[in-house]
């Protein structure tokens, strides 16, 4: 078949390339002259397992290009929408401008095509009520049918989630009858290769199927949240989050993943969802049967407080103390630094006054980018070296996999915190690191003497993050610096 995506930034550009590699011939349009430039010269934007290879793939074959011109989507049988919907400058809903713009610019294209059956299919995670919305618009338009086909990547894994993804969910403004059988046959053309291999197909209307990928992305929100709230507590009490974890994950009905305490979630999908999840719950009147979500935000916000005030006491005060931030990624195998966790944690420590060195394998271009004046060094031993305090904030295997000896030679402190709670304790203890980590209470006394001043000082007050001492819960305000957009 005939397709095109428009929209070819993170998703977009991983299903155009792997649509292609399905045997469809593929058409990317973006408004972006400088990505379509280097997707077409077959240069990934951006760092994801397994897309380059793809993108070049598809770009040999000739059944892939990329345009910024609306007019060669015309051959198009199918148009896939992959624009981003960010959260809305002025509070939590989504910002739906480019998906509706994009609409308006399409349907000039569909209509050249003298009402040859057309279908339209929204990939973008949109509030309950737009796809209806959005159809009354382009179904106008004769021969045109829009159908909802949320995605479910997991960045560092979208190839693999695109070609042999656990389910394919099909929204349809009516789920049954014979003008519904015929818009699920086009797109099941689309899928066949997919659908022969046994992945499951599940057809619904528009609300359900824009309420199943809210409803996942809420669900592994809170379900982390919930983890790091027991962190908390294991840290009042002097338990340990990595043992509750473990327990509670050996049963089926709760499952292990997504149960790893630390700094919480970040990138573009889940902060900004959750929070546009809640809009739409308070604009239908039922604000207050997802209410919990505002705490889901507010303990994943509070994360990154405890991280810095836990800096601050394994090192009396940060205000001129070198620190180093391993890790700038919301994720690793992802150079993706929007609502990173990592970053937002070094952002406010060198606000704080902590002279802040971060290290990434990948992200550091758009680190500095996000937060500048922040300091960046691609080297690993370099970033370490002088370091009184490092923080693993992103869990790169290399950073999982640092040899606590070696390390040890390089810094000017053996203190690590451990933000992810994946160091082994005994390892980086028998090393001689004093090793903090979230849900973890502090050891009776340091493994061996602290090189540096240990007395604690009163809370430093800071404009932006106020005493860095007690635990200051921030309430997530929308437009803030690295809230994602």
């Amino acid at each position: 078949m005939v397709i095109s995506v428009i929209g070819v930034g993170y998703l977009g550009a991983v299903h155009a390339a792997a649509m292609a590699e399905l045997g469809h011939e593929v058409i990317g349009l973006d408004i972006d002259a400088d990505r379509i430039a280097a997707l077409q010269a077959g240069r990934a934007p951006f760092h994801e397992p397994g897309f380059e290879e793809i993108l070049r793939r598809g770009l040999r074959s000739g059944r892939l290009r990329f345009t910024t011109d609306y007019a060669e989507l015309e051959p198009a049988e199918v148009h896939f929408l992959g624009l981003g919907t960010p959260q809305r400058k002025d509070g939590f809903g989504a910002d739906l401008s480019h998906l509706e713009s994009a609409i308006d610019s399409l349907r000039e294209v569909l209509a050249a095509r003298g009402g040859a059956p057309t279908l339209v299919v929204g990939k973008s995670t949109v509030p309950a009520g737009t796809a209806r919305r959005l159809s009354d618009q382009v179904e106008q338009v004769e021969g045109v049918q829009l159908l909802w086909n949320p995605e479910f990547l997991r960045e560092g894994f979208a190839v693999q989630d695109t070609l042999e993804p656990d389910r394919l969910v099909y929204g349809l403004r009516e789920p049954e009858g014979p003008q519904a059988e015929a818009v699920i046959a086009m797109l099941d053309a689309v899928y066949a290769a997919l659908l022969a291999a046994g992945v499951p197909r599940l057809v619904m209307g528009y609300e359900t199927a824009e309420l199943v990928k809210a409803s996942a992305n809420a669900f592994l929100a809170t379900k982390i949240s919930f983890i790091n709230a027991i962190a908390e507590m294991c840290e009042a009490v002097g338990g340990d989050v990595a043992d509750v974890a473990r327990a509670i994950g050996m049963d089926d009905r709760i499952g292990a993943k997504f149960l790893r305490a630390g700094v919480g979630f970040g990138g573009g999908c889940l902060p900004k969802d959750i929070r546009a999840f809640i809009a739409s719950a308070e604009e239908h009147g039922v604000g207050e049967a997802l209410g919990f979500l505002r705490e889901v935000d507010l303990i994943n916000e509070r994360r990154r407080a405890r991280t810095v005030e836990l800096a601050g006491e394994m090192l009396g005060g940060v205000e001129g103390r070198r620190i180093t931030v391993l890790g700038a990624a919301f994720k690793p195998d992802s150079d993706d630094v929007r609502d990173s966790p990592a970053l937002d944690v070094a952002d406010r420590l060198m606000q704080a006054g902590a002279r802040v060195t971060v290290t990434d394998p990948q992200a550091l271009a758009n680190a500095a980018q996000r937060v500048p004046g922040l300091t960046v060094e691609a080297e690993l031993a370099a970033a370490l070296r002088g370091a009184e305090l490092t923080l693993l904030l992103t869990e790169w295997r290399e950073y999982r996999d640092l040899d606590p000896t070696w390390a040890a030679e390089l810094v000017a402190a053996p203190h690590m915190l451990d933000g992810r709670t994946v160091l082994e304790p005994r390892r980086w203890a028998a090393a001689g690191w004093e090793l903090r980590a979230l849900g973890r209470s502090a050891p009776a006394q340091a493994t061996t003497p602290t090189q540096t001043a240990t007395s604690t000082p009163e809370p430093t007050a800071h404009p932006a993050l106020g005493p860095v001492g007690p635990a200051v819960a921030p309430t997530p305000m929308p437009g803030r610096t690295l809230t994602s957009a």
